[in-house]
């Protein structure tokens, strides 16, 4: 074996090995309080425009909705639940997290900010998922999802919103938070962590309400809302 080949064969052995602490429970736990606390700081010294009047109004009067956002924008949402609180928002929000050590720890750090989650995805392996946001809905609580989470492809909606909101008759809400500090990650998703003593903003618009029979047409409307409005979301926390 050339050393080239002993180093091509060695690589993704020392990659495994490192992250298998990561799938460890006693792991995730103490690092997504971590994470909490630390989005906590962030969100807090952060500068932050909000233009959601219509999702804000939503969830204080205790609407039912359903609220997406590209995966990427995850570490900032929080300002969403953060203004609903201020606001005196009706009941507990929700979030669609997959079952992938990733989701978990996200879970972890929501709690942080009072959301709870669900395990489950919008594309692989989330039927269950939706079943529990289908009862959650006539409960009367506002579930966040990632359309493209938790895999990708980046940007590009899985049809189990627009089906879920179909099914449910829940308005659909697109919306986006961006912050001018941030550290972008190497990830399918190009996540951006949120650091402190920036300009932020959150956008949302809606409600979109989807028809049983053409859930696929709003679909696409669905994706262009959320994709706009991280473009001006991005360019108003410059």
């Amino acid at each position: 074996m050339t050393r080239a080949s002993a180093d091509a064969t060695a690589a993704p052995m020392i990659r495994d090995t490192l992250k298998a602490p990561l799938k460890s429970v006693w792991v995730q736990q103490p690092l997504g309080d971590l994470a909490g606390l630390y989005l906590h700081g962030a969100m807090a010294t952060t500068r932050w425009t909000i233009d959601a009047d219509a999702l804000l109004g939503a969830l204080k009067a205790g609407t039912p909705c359903i609220i997406v956002f590209w995966h990427e924008c995850l570490p900032s949402m929080p300002i969403l639940w953060r203004e609903a609180e201020r606001i005196g928002a009706g009941p507990k929000g929700y979030v669609l997290a997959s079952r992938h050590r990733d989701g978990r720890l996200i879970a972890r750090a929501m709690r942080h900010f009072g959301i709870e989650t669900i395990s489950g995805s919008t594309s692989r392996g989330g039927a269950s998922g939706l079943r529990e946001l289908a009862r959650l809905f006539e409960a009367g609580h506002p579930v966040g999802l990632t359309p493209d989470g938790p895999r990708g492809p980046r940007r590009r909606a899985a049809p189990g919103v627009a089906q879920l909101a179909a099914l449910t008759g829940a308005p659909v809400f697109c919306a986006a938070a961006a912050t001018s500090r941030a550290l972008t990650l190497e990830s399918w998703d190009a996540m951006r962590i949120p650091l402190p003593f920036g300009r932020g903003a959150l956008i949302a618009s809606g409600p979109i309400l989807v028809p049983r029979r053409d859930w696929e047409a709003s679909l696409a409307m669905i994706e262009a809302g959320m994709t706009a409005n991280l473009a001006r979301a991005s360019v108003l926390c410059r």
